[in-house]
């Protein structure tokens, strides 16, 4: 299967603002957030891309900007890959939110989260890891097995696509973390995913290219003692 790059859009006016934006419309990119995806088309320079996949939202859109004007790509946007639905809690203060009964489930049992008038978070990591893996399975057959394909979303959507490929049960995908404009890469074999990079915040990305397996060896196995590396 192809390699997938999940990349979380870049520092928006929401990051720091000590409010859950969610899908609030009109967040964009701070400035800091503009210069940080500027900054992809040169680290990503070594690393050909099939297709972007994006979240609808703004932040996201933007980010993705600069790389795909400067390879002269377009981006299909994927509504199962937008922000979570945080229902009535969107909008409001996290100052607030830190007392709800509800937040300490969010951090020590997420899967059992459901926001008020809003998605579960279990019904998020369902719907992102099915749109993920439609998406890669599309890119394969129209690119090949060898190709690379970006798709960017936004953090707790991508922790529970992370959590689900390094099999670690939703509970525990609150210990995963990822950074604005940060880069988590995973390549889906016929068995099991391989997750290459998670939360990478600078650095050349060309090792994440795939290399031809051994006749005798399967895409899906593992290298048993380690990685030799590149």
């Amino acid at each position: 299967m192809a390699t997938l790059i999940l990349l979380r859009h870049a520092q928006s006016t929401a990051n720091g603002s000590a409010v859950l934006a969610g899908r609030s419309p009109g967040v964009e990119l701070a400035d800091t957030g503009q210069a940080q995806a500027g900054k992809l088309v040169d680290r990503l320079a070594g690393v050909e891309l099939a297709e972007v996949v994006a979240s609808p939202l703004l932040r996201c859109q933007q980010t993705v900007v600069p790389l795909v004007s400067a390879r002269g790509m377009s981006v299909t946007t994927e509504d199962d890959l937008s922000e979570v639905d945080y229902g009535g809690w969107t909008g409001r203060p996290l100052a607030e939110l830190f007392k709800e009964p509800l937040w300490k489930v969010v951090q020590q049992h997420p899967s059992a989260a459901v926001f008020p008038e809003g998605e579960g978070l279990a019904e998020v990591q369902s719907r992102a890891v099915r749109a993920i893996r439609a998406h890669d399975a599309r890119i394969t057959a129209a690119h090949g097995e060898e190709s690379v394909w970006l798709a960017c979303s936004h953090g707790d959507v991508i922790k529970s696509v992370l959590a689900d490929a390094l099999g670690v049960h939703l509970d525990g995908f609150q210990r995963i973390v990822v950074d604005p404009c940060s880069v988590s890469v995973v390549r889906y074999t016929e068995t099991r995913p391989f997750v290459l990079r998670v939360n990478d915040n600078g650095g050349d990305l060309a090792g994440i290219i795939p290399a031809k397996p051994a006749p005798e060896q399967s895409a899906s196995d593992a290298v048993v003692g380690g990685a030799t590396g590149r």
